[in-house]
């Protein structure tokens, strides 16, 4: 680009005032990007390190986070970014994100380091593909941008289906596990449908034909009156019927996750979410089958 650090083609946007003479104070204002953790983990002490950087040698903006994922630091001047960039690299031991026609900054959701229904380990499966693929991050390699962006489960917390050219999301091939007890205390109010999250007011006595069986995608879930049963083969895996009773029904247990393909946001088409390429992929360390479908692409 027209501004960066030396031996890298990423990680700082150039922008310039074209009036610098009479606002000499953003003559220059460049963005640098840096790589954020798997599942955006930082302690207190390394964010006072990382304002303190930006404080003294950028504008104080900062962005938490850009939608590319990245801790966005916004404003700062030519002289200043080789210098920034030595106190990411030597002292807070921190890369710079990616940017312009090359990898970006590969995004996951916070996985099995807090969710129940992480059908593989998002975190670990994009600090791989980071650091396999570091190199690419700032010395262009790909035609043009590429984002990997890694859920780990239907419900898609960091939307890679709709954000990234690449979006592993995690899924299982067995049944639902049901707890038919667990069901009957939901249909009998002894449980809080949606965890409890929609008990800010009162919204009657919980209804599973309406809320949960109604409301199936595929419609290949029935309820009795006293059993529920669910046709697994015709299932979405959109994830409503658990988020809706999670102690009664739960993800199977031969997990693994789904590749997706060429997410996008054209002006005049709008936004197209990304196509199944892989149904399923076993997602294990150190994740070999997810890079040999890169690799080709």
């Amino acid at each position: 680009g027209i501004v960066g650090v030396f031996g890298y083609g990423g990680g700082v946007i150039g922008r310039y005032c074209d009036q610098p003479e009479k606002f000499p104070g953003v003559a220059h204002f460049h963005t640098v990007r840096v790589a954020q953790p798997s599942g955006k983990y930082y302690s207190a002490d390394y964010l006072r390190q990382l304002c303190d950087i930006w404080d003294l040698r950028g504008s104080g903006l900062t962005n938490m986070h850009g939608s590319t994922g990245n801790f966005v630091l916004l404003g700062t001047q030519t002289p200043q970014v080789e210098e920034i960039f030595f106190e990411l690299t030597h002292n807070l031991n921190t890369d710079l994100g990616g940017s312009g026609s090359n990898l970006r900054t590969p995004e996951s959701c916070l996985g099995k380091s807090r969710c129940e229904f992480a059908c593989y380990d998002s975190q670990a499966a994009c600090y791989e593909l980071t650091m396999e693929y570091q190199d690419e991050l700032h010395r262009p390699a790909f035609p043009y941008k590429f984002k990997f962006k890694f859920d780990a489960c239907p419900n898609g917390c960091v939307a890679s289906i709709a954000r990234s050219d690449f979006s592993v999301i995690g899924t299982w091939k067995d049944d639902i596990k049901i707890d038919a007890e667990a069901v009957k205390a939901y249909v009998a109010g002894e449980f809080k449908p949606n965890a409890g999250a929609h008990s800010g007011r009162d919204w009657g006595k919980f209804d599973i034909e309406a809320e949960v069986v109604n409301r199936c995608l595929s419609k290949c879930m029935k309820w009795d009156g006293s059993k529920l049963s669910i046709d697994n083969k015709e299932c979405v895996r959109c994830m409503h019927c658990i988020n809706a009773m999670p102690r009664a029904l739960h993800i199977g247990d031969e997990r693994g996750a789904s590749i997706l393909c060429g997410a996008k946001a054209p002006i005049l088409d709008g936004a197209q979410k990304g196509s199944l390429l892989v149904p399923f992929v076993a997602a294990e360390e150190p994740f070999d089958e997810i890079k040999e479908v890169v690799e080709k692409i």
